[in-house]
């Protein structure tokens, strides 16, 4: 076994490869860790527990009494105690590769999804994938995320409103705190949808300044021959429809916090007026010559390249200096993926307050829940390019969805909206996980064999979902809804919605194989039944 030394070398040496490969940067001192996304009690989610034992090189069990997890900076261990859960663990060990990690069903009868995969046997999940954070679907009830935590990381006294509590989001709590009671400009770069105004409402809300305006203004939305007089103001007839004077947003942000969202998108012309603005406080409204003094705070956000834009002549290098008297990074979805959970059901309650369903979401233990794990699970894996705007969005329209139409209406409306997110990472733009050799079906080793979920749980939609997802392969579809493969054809036989090859004529079959040129699978998938079903059928028909 190594020494501690030797386990925290692993354990930086993970690191440095997981950032050199583009997964999300971790703090220092990381060591694995799981984080509930979901649970059938919603008020779970969040919860997590530091895997401190795979640094040392010892094994670490998940089962239905262990670990203990708990919520950031509480006391309150439990484990996750779902009844759907085998009570034999599934093994977390150190994998092959330094940094790595192998999951081991061992006697298990938990069935298990990574990241859309089934797990039959042993999985190795390679360091760059635990970076970027893997997720978990255990007995289609519960999803975790395996990933690296800060064990020490804890929030502060103040939230700031902000929802999350993972490493990326506990260090900007800390930028917001550090900056707030100065008067120095602050630049927030990040990501379209991050929630930069959020932050910059915070940092006003967090200063001195919090009892004076706070006015907002997306640089993007104001016409370049308007938005000097947005900003300064204008005297009357200073151009064409100003028939009065009137006051720019320095003005009426005078004594608190003006936020420029967008302030990539100023016009060249105003940037200028801009850095007087912030050098000496003074400002000039369009068609007057009297000068009045500001006192305003600035803070300024963009998700351009503003180095660049300089470069290219459209952005002032001054400025942007001026801008940048304090920079904060806000960190995109992608990179706080043990948030996930929280800002889904942060999102969910609000919607369900808005219509007055709130008590959806409370269910009996042990009863299946309104949203179905699979479904989590499935967006749990997706990088979201819109960041948690485009969360909240399909949010909101998910639950919409199933208030009329169930989870079915959910999963249809998820994967259209996940089908329209054009140029968007999926799971099955990652790094590939090794499926290790597994012992031949049936009985364990100790003569116990594997328990399966109820197949009157299987929804519609999770039934859909999980054949589109596995090609149609009804072994691999039926291990990762967790039912046994002969439940699986049943559930088809009965469905309304799953066209059967018995239906399928002579015509239909021809046009697909010459489509597909002969190849099977692809008639398979093309076709939407399964193997053995279209093959009965060519087999009636007489054809070849």
């Amino acid at each position: 076994m190594p020494n501690d030394s030797e386990a925290l070398q692993r354990l930086l040496q993970a690191d440095t490869r997981a950032e050199s490969s583009g997964a999300s940067p971790v703090a220092p001192f990381c060591v694995p860790g799981l984080t509930v996304l979901y649970h059938p009690d919603a008020e779970r989610t969040g919860e997590r527990v530091a895997l401190a034992g795979l640094a040392s090189g010892r094994r670490e069990a998940l089962a239905r009494g262990e670990p203990a997890f708990c919520q950031p900076g509480s006391a309150l261990l439990r484990p996750l105690a779902d009844p759907y859960l085998s009570r034999r663990p599934l093994w977390l060990l150190p994998g092959a590769e330094p940094g790595g990690i192998r999951l081991c069903q061992g006697e298990s009868g938990t069935a298990v999804v990574v990241d859309g995969q089934p797990v039959d046997g042993d999985l190795e999940i390679p360091p760059a994938r635990l970076g970027r954070g893997a997720v978990l679907l255990l007995a289609g009830r519960v999803v975790l995320l395996l990933s690296r935590l800060d064990p020490m990381g804890v929030a502060g006294a103040s939230d700031f409103g902000l929802v999350g509590e993972s490493a990326p989001m506990i260090a900007l709590r800390r930028e917001i705190q550090r900056v707030a009671g100065l008067d120095v400009p602050v630049l927030l770069r990040g990501e379209t949808g991050t929630g930069k105004e959020l932050i910059a409402r915070a940092l006003h809300d967090a200063g001195r300044r919090r009892e004076r305006p706070y006015l907002a203004v997306n640089m993007a939305a104001v016409p370049a021959t308007l938005a000097a007089a947005e900003l300064f103001g204008a005297s009357r007839g200073a151009y064409t429809g100003a028939d009065r004077k009137r006051d720019g947003h320095f003005q009426r942000a005078d004594g608190g916090t003006l936020f420029l969202d967008e302030v990539g998108e100023t016009p060249l012309e105003v940037q200028a007026l801009l850095l007087r603005a912030l050098e000496t406080r003074e400002i000039q409204p369009v068609g007057s010559d009297d000068v009045r003094r500001v006192d305003v705070r600035l803070i300024a956000a963009t998700d351009a390249d503003l180095e660049g834009d300089v470069a290219a002549g459209r952005f002032r290098a001054p400025l942007l200096h001026r801008l940048a008297g304090y920079e904060i990074r806000v960190p995109p979805l992608r990179e706080r993926r043990d948030d996930f959970g929280r800002l889904f059901f942060h999102f969910v309650r609000q919607e369900l307050a808005e219509v007055g369903e709130a008590g959806r979401l409370a269910v009996p233990f042990g009863a299946r829940p309104w949203i179905p794990g699979p479904l989590v699970a499935r967006l749990a894996a997706f990088d979201w390019p819109g960041n948690v705007r485009q969360l909240r969005n399909a949010v909101r329209q998910i639950v919409i969805a199933g208030r009329d139409a169930g989870d079915s209406g959910m999963w249809l409306q998820a994967e259209r909206l996940l089908r329209e997110t054009a140029g968007a990472a999926t799971p099955l733009d990652r790094e590939p996980m090794t499926p290790l050799p597994s012992p031949p079906p049936g009985p364990t080793a100790s003569g116990v064999r594997r328990s399966y979920r109820s197949v009157e749980e299987v929804t519609e939609g999770e039934l859909l979902e999980a054949l589109r997802a596995h090609r149609w392969r009804i072994q691999r579809a039926a291990a990762a809804l967790g039912i046994s493969r002969g439940s699986l054809y049943d559930r088809i036989e009965k469905s309304q919605h799953i066209r059967k090859a018995a239906d399928l004529s002579r015509e239909e079959i021809e046009a697909c194989q010459a489509r597909c040129g002969g190849d099977l699978d692809a008639m398979v998938e093309a076709l939407e039944v399964s193997k053995r079903g279209l093959q009965r059928r060519m087999t009636q028909l007489g054809m070849p």
